[in-house]
């Protein structure tokens, strides 16, 4: 009879203890987890007008954007700077930048006052993903940001200077590029009243 009993009473325990040892969910290797996630939003929207944008001023004001590829830091389809939607304020910086640095929350902030009128595109040059990344986490930046590995942009437009702002048009042309240094919110919103025609609460 006992040794009936123990017969039946070791598959139990065994299976108690199977069932103890893996209660516990592995921790998934390194190669499995997933990367941060980006703080930036996509760049699916660049190329569409804004929804209220301003009328286009008189063409012929200044140079088109250049004819230039950039990657989105989200993935996705690479952005033509040519396709992009007017009016726009383009802010290129870097981590490694501390005047880009002091001035990116003050683009968050214009960004968040657009309401629809403009667009604020960041473009990231010269710059490791990981230290942009972490800028963008810090600062709570959210716009969009195209990646420009070398200084495609600044040669394009004549251009050697961080930080530096560009103003496009509602027509897609150049209206001012700014390098004057750090800009603050009453700056931005002097220069885009005066160079995309839009009032922003400062």
């Amino acid at each position: 009879m006992n040794r009936r009993l123990a017969a039946m009473l070791v598959p139990a325990l065994l299976a108690v203890a199977g069932c103890s040892a893996t209660d516990q969910p592995a921790a998934p290797p390194p190669a499995a987890r997933a990367e941060r996630p980006s703080p930036f939003a996509d760049c699916a929207t660049l190329t569409a007008a804004p929804a209220s944008a301003v009328p286009a001023p008189t063409a012929g004001q200044g140079a088109p954007l250049p004819e230039l590829t950039l990657s989105c830091f989200t993935g996705g389809a690479p952005v033509n700077l040519r396709a992009l939607r007017g009016p726009a304020v383009i802010n290129v910086w870097a981590s490694w930048c501390p005047p880009c640095r002091k001035e990116l929350p003050a683009f968050q902030r214009l960004s968040e006052r657009a309401a629809g009128r403009f667009q604020v595109i960041g473009v990231n040059s010269r710059d490791s993903r990981g230290g942009a990344q972490s800028i963008g986490e810090d600062f709570g930046v959210r716009f969009p940001m195209l990646v420009d590995q070398g200084d495609a942009f600044e040669r394009a437009l004549n251009r050697n200077a961080f930080p530096l702002t560009v103003f496009v048009g509602a027509d897609g042309r150049v209206r001012h590029t700014d390098s004057t240094g750090a800009l603050d919110d009453a700056t931005l919103t002097a220069l885009v009243r005066t160079h995309l025609g839009v009032a922003v609460d400062a």
